[in-house]
């Protein structure tokens, strides 16, 4: 091969389209607290916590004036925020990109299928799940979406049923795979820190220490305190009401409900302290296990034949009334507004304010598996075991409402006493008055408090451990006292927002997260466009540009010379020519080698003196050797400037005599 001369050098002498990758967990690195940000986040927590306990009316107050600027002016921007990220990511999936590893080339999934949907739906849910799957369709049947069909009515049903599932399905789960993949990929294939920050800043050529990223990774810290504090806050409440229930001790007070969170919150820490791979796993799987178990009871003793009817005509339903359901604005009728901003914005703001430390979460649980299993995993597999759920739950709950007010009049048995929203009973009551109606509902109901306690723990210890490793940099083993600081911090702000709601804390919850929501939702569209500039610099990616030029110019020069009969074969040609399968692409560039120029395919940083000629390892095995005084052409044989060349190949032909092509 004749030798090319290279005026540009390749980082350690490795073309871009070869890195296999660099992951992070194999990185030495030293990991510090950042007291800075736990400082001022911490300084903020508690002052909202004093605000809270001195003046709670005031907190309801604000918010809510808050919240109803940001529903008026800015609710657009979440839904912008959950239907862009839905398409972007079903595009991504299906895409060329999709073949690409979260993960050095040739990783291994570290998880089983089974293991990895278990930790998906445990963490990606809490026991909110179980709270709005009977209160909400119930809802929505009594007062639907305004402008769609008439209360207590036949089609009331599925649309109730469909509209849940918009809010709990395929666009939730789209945000915390955005973010998933997004950290996964610069992690485990870039080999970045696992941050919010080490996603975004890169757009604005910032450093990830920059005051920049710091920023960007507090908003994700916000976020998360607040939407899982609610989530702790609603899991008190449901918890509080089934002891009343169980025992008969009367109405639970504040001093039960923040004696509920004392007792999660220290479990929780517990768990979160185990690790992932013993104690979120196992209690994963338990949950799972019961929540399954909790829907198959329902749909044997309940309503059998109407459920079984309603699951793929809600499903239908919901994926084609999509696109109507998106587009409502606030802008149509001061009723829309109000339903929007109880329920649809609230839920958008919800999911993206969970965003963050789900999507750390499963991008720490993920590695190997491609963007496409794991974008179409995320987004699809929890997100239809939810409709289900919701279908089986919330459709029981419409049957009893509709069986006991079918006569005009409601009996006993009717979940609404005058067939009304108005009087419907407490959210957190809805659940076990109609596990009462069912055969041994009431013994179910005690397991039931069990299942709403391990929904809140599975999530909320990921959501201190994510926190804890925002709060040191990246480290994927964060310290015990910081997971415990963050634990602790959630169940101060669900403290705060129980008391300060009073009979309205389901309302305080609602406004706190959509406020702290808001301004994670720019970050989101950041992580789309940063994403999509990263994948296409990926090594991947790079061959496929190879691809692309090598075998068309091949193929044209082919069929010129040889017509059907001919093969193809790699040749090297000379530096510049108009053939070579890198003529108009800059594989020196920075943008496609950067990323490894400090750092080897081991995850060791490299020294600024590099000898004569630079080995890449992974895993101790060389993946290429190359003298720095040949160029960078002696890689493989084929480099930028190397083209497919074609040759005439004998015509074979079969038994009939027609021509068979050959090729090499």
């Amino acid at each position: 091969m004749a030798e090319v001369e290279q005026e540009s050098y390749y980082p350690q002498n490795l073309h871009p389209g070869l890195a296999p990758g660099i992951d992070v967990e194999r990185k030495e690195k030293t990991y510090r607290v950042d007291i800075l940000m736990v400082s001022v986040l911490g300084v903020l927590v508690t002052a909202f916590v004093i605000w809270g306990v001195l003046d709670p009316k005031g907190v309801l107050n604000t918010s809510t004036v808050a919240i109803d600027w940001i529903i008026s002016n800015l609710g657009w921007l979440f839904t912008v925020v959950i239907a862009g990220a839905t398409i972007f990511l079903f595009w991504l999936a299906f895409s060329r990109y999709g073949r690409i590893p979260l993960g050095v080339d040739g990783a291994q999934p570290q998880f089983t299928m089974k293991a990895w949907v278990a930790l998906l739906f445990s963490v990606g849910l809490s026991s909110d799940v179980i709270f709005f799957a009977t209160y909400e369709p119930l809802y929505y049947y009594l007062s639907p979406r305004p402008g769609t069909v008439d209360p207590a009515t036949t089609e009331a049903v599925k649309k109730a049923l469909s509209q849940s599932a918009l809010h709990w399905g395929i666009n939730a789960w789209a945000l915390y795979a955005i973010v998933g993949v997004s950290v996964a990929y610069v992690s485990f294939r870039k080999g970045r820190l696992p941050l919010i920050s080490s996603v975004i800043v890169p757009l604005f050529k910032k450093k990830y220490q920059s005051p920049a990223a710091r920023i960007i990774d507090g908003l994700a810290i916000v976020a998360t305190l607040f939407g899982t504090a609610a989530s702790l806050g609603i899991a008190a409440m449901q918890i509080a009401h089934g002891t009343e229930l169980i025992t008969g001790i009367g109405r639970a007070g504040n001093g039960v409900l923040v004696g509920i969170i004392t007792v999660l919150t220290i479990i929780t820490i517990a768990s979160a302290a185990s690790g992932i791979a013993r104690g979120v796993r196992y209690l994963s799987t338990i949950n799972l296990f019961m929540s399954v178990t909790l829907a198959f009871f329902i749909f044997v003793v309940g309503p059998t034949a109407f459920l079984t009817n309603m699951i793929p005509s809600v499903i239908i339903d919901y994926i084609g009334g999509m696109p109507d359901a998106l587009s409502a604005t606030v802008a149509e009728s001061p009723q829309m507004k109000a339903f929007l901003s109880a329920w649809t914005t609230f839920y958008w703001a919800w999911w993206v304010s969970w965003a963050p430390f789900v999507g750390i979460f499963v991008a720490k649980i993920s590695r190997g598996r491609t963007i496409r299993q794991f974008v179409l995993g995320v987004m699809l597999i929890p997100a239809f075991i939810v409709i289900i759920f919701f279908t089986i739950v919330g459709g029981t709950g419409i049957f009893m409402q509709r069986t006991a007010c079918g006569g005009g009049t409601c009996s006993k048995a009717a979940l609404a006493a005058d067939n009304t929203v108005g009087t419907l009973p407490a959210p957190e009551e809805i659940f076990y008055r109609m596990m009462d109606n069912l055969p041994g509902g009431a013994i179910v109901s005690v397991l039931v408090v069990i299942l709403f306690a391990l929904f809140y723990i599975t999530s909320a210890n990921s959501a201190a451990i994510v926190n804890a490793q925002m709060s040191e940099s990246g480290n994927p083993r964060p310290r015990n006292w910081m997971t415990a600081f963050w634990g602790v911090c959630m169940g101060g702000i669900a403290t705060v927002m129980l008391l300060a709601g009073g009979h309205y804390a389901l309302q305080a919850l609602r406004n706190l997260v959509v406020i702290t929501a808001l301004p994670f939702a720019v970050v989101i569209i950041l992580i789309c466009v940063s994403l999509y500039l990263e994948i296409r610099r990926d090594p991947y990616s790079i061959r496929q540009v190879y691809r692309t030029v090598a075998m068309d110019n091949a193929i044209k020069e082919g069929l010129e010379n040889y017509g059907d009969n001919f093969a193809m074969d790699i040749k090297e040609v000379p530096q510049g020519s108009p053939l070579a399968a890198g003529a108009y692409f800059d594989s020196t560039a920075e943008k496609f080698t950067s990323w490894y120029q400090d750092v080897d395919m081991g995850g060791t940083d490299i020294p600024a003196e590099r000898g004569a000629a630079s080995v890449a390892v992974v895993d101790n095995k060389s993946l290429a050797v190359i003298d720095n005084n040949k160029g960078a052409n002696s890689v493989t044989g084929m480099s930028a400037n190397a083209t497919t060349e074609t040759e005439s190949v004998p015509v074979a032909q079969d038994a009939t005599g027609r021509d068979e092509g050959s090729a090499k």
